[in-house]
């Protein structure tokens, strides 16, 4: 289970996030993607997780501050707590390449460097518009020069109702995922393949 072959960078949208799931009233006024993790993956589409490795440990201070603004826990008060889980299920199976620091460091560069906000608030990509999947992947392309992927949310619908119909199907962009190499450093095209997006219907921006 240690084995693996790229990262997906996965930044999630906390209004759409937050309309499927219990979030802090903090989470509820970010107007910014926040990171949800660095994942080890690879390209037989198994899952790399809950690797053995080192006990996570809290992020010195100035790590720690930068994190809270890149990384914040939507769903509970404490940050750490996201941390940890995420490094005890996912960052430790790419520990043979960053220690814990360096992991956690690594993942707030790239949320710095490819800021996904930002390249979407210039594409007029913003809260209250709908967008084909088009529109967006090439937004994001072409700031990147790769392929992204783009993981959505649906409303729940209630068990006495009917399925929708596919003319009304609604779906809210979640996530978006940037691939990058086994170290983290050049950024490689996602296979959209995986994407939970809908490329037959528009997109929800909350």
């Amino acid at each position: 289970m240690g084995s693996y072959e790229y990262f997906k960078f996965v930044v999630q949208w906390p209004p759409a996030h937050c309309r499927v799931r219990k979030c802090t009233p903090q989470a509820l006024q970010q107007k910014i993607y926040t990171i949800h993790g660095l994942w080890p993956s690879n390209y037989s589409k198994a899952v790399v997780y809950n690797c053995p490795g080192s006990s996570f440990q809290n992020p010195a201070p100035p790590l720690e501050a930068k994190l809270k603004i890149s990384w914040p826990n939507l769903e509970r008060p404490n940050d750490a707590m996201f941390w940890a889980l995420e490094w005890d299920r996912h960052g430790k199976c790419s520990e043979q390449t960053f220690t814990q620091t360096q992991y956690f460091n690594r993942a707030h560069e790239i949320w710095v460097g490819k800021n996904i906000t930002d390249i979407l608030q210039r594409a007029s990509i913003l809260s209250g518009r709908q967008k084909d999947y088009g529109v967006i992947e090439l937004a994001v392309r072409s700031k990147t020069q790769k392929t992204p992927l783009l993981r959505c949310e649906q409303p729940k619908q209630k068990p006495t109702q009917k399925p929708t119909q596919p003319t009304q199907r609604t779906q809210w962009l979640h996530e978006v995922v940037l691939c990058w190499d086994y170290h983290a450093k050049n950024m490689i095209d996602c296979d959209d393949t995986e994407a939970t997006c809908q490329d037959t219907f528009p997109i929800d921006i909350l």
